[in-house]
């Protein structure tokens, strides 16, 4: 069995699923949900979007719901996606998708923009004249990849399906949940996560940023170190084997 004793943070449905692969790997484990996801409505310009996937050189979804609610949407709309162009930032979300029968292409080290980015795929896609690229996604949000790809002389657009909000718990919670469960690390999965994680700390940031910080990579491990964390391992991917490979190699605390 492990010594590490982790605080998940994911998406209640996600926080389940990871927490049921530690376990596989004798790796126990808390769910705390640090994210909800919540649907918005599509205004007319969201619905031309949706509609026009076919103008698009290149699709890109950055998440797992961002997928699941895209596919609710064609299904609603009777729209026929491309067969080609598909691309996901994880292999996660490329599985919700190829499960639709639709092809995608994801990098296979590290679940972040700047892995994408570098993908040959990408590159390969964007090389037409004026490539018209639409981001699916929730609404706000990192903008590097739109800023990378308009540099490469790309026409980007957003297609925002959803809303990450905190969910509502009791103040003090985190730092009851750490103390009576005698936790001893703590995993995020995006730098909106940490935020949240920052909020729910509260007063109790300064104790809470001593534990070590599983985040999923160099952007959010950085974002971390600023705003306090002492010991942040970065996983270098989202994915439940990213976070066990990270667990598995770093030394847990002195009970």
């Amino acid at each position: 069995m492990s010594p590490w004793r982790l605080l998940l943070t994911r998406p209640a449905d996600d926080c389940a699923a990871l927490a049921q692969s530690l376990a596989a790997a004798g790796v126990a484990s808390s769910c705390l949900p640090f994210l909800a996801i919540e649907p918005v409505a599509l205004g007319e310009g969201q619905r031309a979007l949706l509609c026009a996937l076919k103008q698009y050189a290149v699709i890109i979804v950055v998440s797992k719901p961002a997928a699941r609610l895209l596919l609710e949407h064609l299904a609603q709309t009777a729209v026929q996606p491309p067969a080609t162009g598909w691309f996901s930032v994880g292999e996660a979300t490329a599985g919700v998708l190829r499960a639709a029968g639709l092809q995608v292409a994801f990098p296979a080290q590290g679940d972040d923009s700047e892995a994408l980015l570098a993908l040959p795929g990408l590159r390969e896609a964007m090389a037409v004249a004026t490539p018209r690229v639409l981001i699916v996604r929730g609404v706000g949000g990192r903008e590097l990849l739109a800023g990378r790809l308009a540099e490469q002389g790309a026409s980007v657009d957003y297609l925002e399906l959803y809303r990450r909000c905190l969910p509502e718990y009791p103040v003090g919670t985190l730092m009851r949940r750490i103390q009576a469960e005698r936790l001893n690390g703590l995993v995020v999965s995006s730098g909106q996560g940490l935020e949240h994680l920052q909020q729910m700390a509260a007063g109790d940031w300064p104790q809470v940023a001593c534990l070590p910080l599983f985040v999923p990579s160099p952007r959010v491990a950085e974002q971390a170190r600023a705003a306090g964390a002492q010991q942040v391992l970065d996983c270098r991917g989202a994915s439940a084997a990213a976070l066990l490979a990270a667990v598995q190699r770093s030394a847990a605390p002195a009970s």
